[in-house]
């Protein structure tokens, strides 16, 4: 049951599940409000697509580095290369924009408020939690890195 647990507290899980809610929300409870037309479907596809080259390229780099892309294990090297040069979290940014972009895209503006709520539950559950494993691990590297590089952008 445990292991069932951990492998369901993963960020992408909690990415489903608020895209899920605001699909339903989107078309269970609009309550008539719109987002006005076509510049929110434009804006929502950038936001999207952005989000989705964010996580490719944080994968990319993370790989070409050989360590882990999987929450609480633990790095085997400090990637400051690449994307991770501009923020020190790509992948959860990327999340963030996935789920913005389909929120303007669903029409669901009642569902804005998950956005800065799943950007909450991922800094508590997993950002601090990984960050404080790489300050174990890489000490002055990581806090150089933090001097240097902000958490997000």
């Amino acid at each position: 049951m445990r292991k069932v647990k951990n492998w369901l507290d993963i960020p992408p899980v909690w990415l489903i599940a608020a895209i899920v809610l605001s699909y339903v929300q989107a078309t269970t409870f609009p309550l008539g409000l719109r987002f006005g037309g076509s510049w929110a479907q434009l804006l929502g596809g950038v936001c999207v697509g952005g989000g989705l080259v964010l996580i490719a390229l944080a994968i990319y780099e993370m790989r070409r580095h050989k360590t882990t892309v999987i929450p609480h294990q633990e790095a085997e090297t400090l990637v400051t290369s690449g994307i991770f040069s501009r923020s020190r979290n790509p992948i959860y940014l990327g999340d963030m924009l996935v789920l913005l972009g389909l929120i303007l895209r669903f029409d669901a503006v009642l569902s804005l408020p998950l956005v800065p709520i799943f950007l909450w539950v991922i800094e508590k559950r997993f950002v601090i939690v990984e960050e404080d494993m790489l300050r174990r691990k890489f000490r002055a590297n990581f806090a150089r890195y933090c001097q240097k590089t902000r958490r997000w952008v």
